[in-house]
């Protein structure tokens, strides 16, 4: 369910390949900062049935990893009424990234149907090299701990989220996309995020905001439309707050509706 709805958002800044990867991950955060709160509705479109799913939220806080000072980010996200009686979901996602967006660490509990299951990412940097151990124990029994070697950026489901606000999309045309190296599980995956244009949409607090509105190709079997995964909609400002995210499921699709922020950074 996590990669269905979670994979909201997926980008990468591209640069210079020539760069160790120690630089080349590094990024400069000018979209948010600590206190920063945003609240969702989350909606289940079954064919033309459309049902309340319950809420979501993502938050930001100043936090310190292992002697680093980093911001951590946590997204909660929990069915209720028709959708929770269907598919109980109950999940807590959390991100620790550097002063330079470099992801450190990513947990992820998810209680989903009767089931119950722990994810961990964490990352070392040293030189040109990225270590990252990732682990997964799904109802008590633990499915894998492996340790992943790469010279590329990688990013969690969490972690992306800061690349994405901090993008610059001047210049872009519909049609043009980006690639990233993003780790699923054990294993990393290609994805794409595909530049849509400029539009305007509706918020649950009653506004409108123009928007970027993006797609992304997830090359992933997790998901069964990968063309376009995940749908999301940024505001067109320095602050690039996700207002609207769509993610294609298994049976139909999810839709998360931005009904309140505080603490935005500009």
């Amino acid at each position: 369910m996590i990669k269905r709805i979670v994979s909201l958002f997926i980008f990468v800044l591209l640069l210079n390949g020539l760069q160790p990867a120690e630089a080349q991950c590094k990024l400069t955060n000018t979209a948010f900062a600590s206190g920063e709160n945003i609240q969702y509705d989350l909606y289940f479109n079954f064919g033309i049935i459309r049902a309340r799913a319950g809420t979501g939220s993502l938050t930001v806080t100043d936090a310190n990893y292992r002697g680093i000072n980093a911001l951590k980010t946590v997204m909660m996200l929990n069915t209720s009424g028709l959708a929770g009686n269907i598919y109980t979901v109950n999940d807590t996602l959390t991100s620790y990234v550097d002063s330079n967006l470099r992801p450190l660490l990513f947990t992820k509990e998810a209680f989903e149907g009767s089931d119950y299951s722990i994810e961990r990412q964490s990352y070392t940097y040293n030189g040109d090299d990225i270590t990252i151990r990732s682990l997964r124990n799904f109802n008590g029994e633990d499915v894998f701990d492996e340790v992943i070697t790469t010279k590329e950026c990688a990013y969690d489901y969490l972690s992306v989220l800061s690349l994405i606000r901090n993008l610059d999309f001047s210049g872009q045309k519909p049609g043009d996309r980006r690639y990233i190296q993003f780790m699923a599980g054990r294993k990393a995956v290609n994805m794409y995020v595909n530049y849509m244009g400029i539009s305007k949409v509706r918020a649950n607090n009653g506004k409108t905001y123009e928007v970027i509105d993006i797609t992304m190709t997830i090359l992933d079997d997790a998901f069964t439309n990968q063309k376009d995964a995940l749908k999301a909609s940024l505001t067109n400002d320095i602050n690039r707050i996700p207002i609207i995210i769509d993610t294609s499921l298994n049976i139909g699709s999810v839709r998360a509706v931005m009904k309140s922020v505080k603490g935005a950074r500009h």
